[in-house]
Order: structure tokens, then C-alpha cells, then sequence
């Protein structure tokens, strides 16, 4: 298994699970948002694309949902990337 890295450097269509999320790094209605979303750990998730302006939103599928997020959002999400095979 590899090591947890943000959600940010995921490479796209690489499957991963959620180890953690930095609620800290987070305003509040940003992590009510990600709660209500069902973003916690061990939820699957898979980078779908990102903007090609660097700072540009994230989209990515937790579930079968297509969510956008913002960069320092994404960089607050802490994930484990799944070995190829899982």
C-alpha cells in the first residue's frame, strides 16, 4: 500500500480511500458541505479531472457522486492511494 498523500496530488482515475480530513485547515461551511457530502474516512474516491489552470477546482467521484472542490479544499483531504489491482 502507498502512503497517504493529499487529495490534490492524486493522479487522475487512480482509485483511493480517505484516510483523513484536516477539518482545521477548513472553514466551517466548507466542512459542514464535505459532511453532508459523506466525505469521511475509508469512503472511496476517484480524481475525474482538474481544471488546467493550476489553481483551478477538482472534480472528483466520491461514491456515485461528481463533486467539484477547490484546490485548498482538496489539499485538506488526506487519501490513501488503492494499489492498481484493488
Amino acid at each position: 500500500m502507498d502512503s497517504p498523500i493529499s487529495l490534490e496530488k492524486l493522479p487522475m482515475r487512480r482509485s483511493a480511500t480517505v484516510s483523513g480530513i484536516d477539518w482545521t485547515r477548513l472553514a466551517e461551511p466548507e466542512a459542514r458541505r464535505l459532511r453532508e457530502l459523506g466525505f469521511d474516512e475509508g469512503v472511496g474516491i476517484e480524481v475525474l479531472h482538474r481544471a488546467r489552470m493550476g489553481g483551478g477546482p477538482i472534480a472528483c467521484r466520491i461514491g456515485r457522486m461528481t463533486v467539484a472542490l477547490r484546490r485548498a479544499v482538496a489539499g485538506a483531504i488526506h487519501v490513501l492511494p488503492l494499489s492498481p489491482a484493488e
